[in-house]
């Protein structure tokens, strides 16, 4: 009889501990998801996402801006003109942030404005694609760390995959015509 009771407790702690892990939302999370093929985001995951590429616009600040101020300061073994080359790639990443941050806000105001999307989107990549680059610089290797990569992931697999391709596919339903039928005919002219 104490057997039953625990066979039956089992699955039930299993089930609730799986919930619990599925309220994480982490990156493994979203990557998990993505690789779904017929998934789609509710709403409170969409919510949890822009969330989570809103901490990485973040992380992303704080790293061009430590890295500007170092630069800036002359704390690194940079010659002079490397470093206004730098300052400039860095001043493409602020640009690139802010928009991505404005598209962001757009985007939650409105999730179904696929440019916003795209926008978005670009901003990732260009940010991911630099700081790969950086990370590759062993002075600025210390700054950028796993942001990089995790930049990359949150914009190529799990943003493209899960909001900004099934919203193209969306649309591309939307605007589709529809398929032509028979035009009824007109009166019959009197000969």
């Amino acid at each position: 009889m104490n057997w039953k009771k625990v066979a039956r407790l089992v699955p039930l702690c299993l089930l609730l501990a799986s919930a619990s892990f599925a309220e994480d939302y982490s990156l493994r999370y979203f990557m998990e998801k993505s690789f779904l093929k017929t998934y789609e985001l509710p709403k409170k995951e969409r919510a949890e996402l822009f969330d989570r590429v809103e901490t990485m616009l973040e992380k992303s600040k704080e790293i061009q801006l430590s890295l500007t101020r170092t630069i800036q300061g002359g704390e690194t073994d940079i010659k002079y003109q490397e470093g206004n080359f730098w300052l400039s790639k860095l001043e493409e990443d602020q640009k690139a942030i802010d928009f991505g941050a404005r598209q962001l806000k757009v985007l939650k105001e409105k999730p179904t404005q696929l440019v916003a999307a795209i926008r978005l989107y670009k901003a990732l990549k260009d940010l991911s694609f630099h700081f790969n680059t950086y990370n590759n610089v062993s002075s600025f290797s210390g700054f950028i760390g796993d942001v990089a990569p995790e930049l990359e992931l949150w914009a190529d697999p799990v943003f493209y995959r899960l909001y900004l391709l099934p919203l193209a596919q969306a649309k591309s339903q939307e605007t589709k015509t529809p398929s032509r039928e028979k035009k009824p005919e007109g009166k019959g002219r009197k000969p």
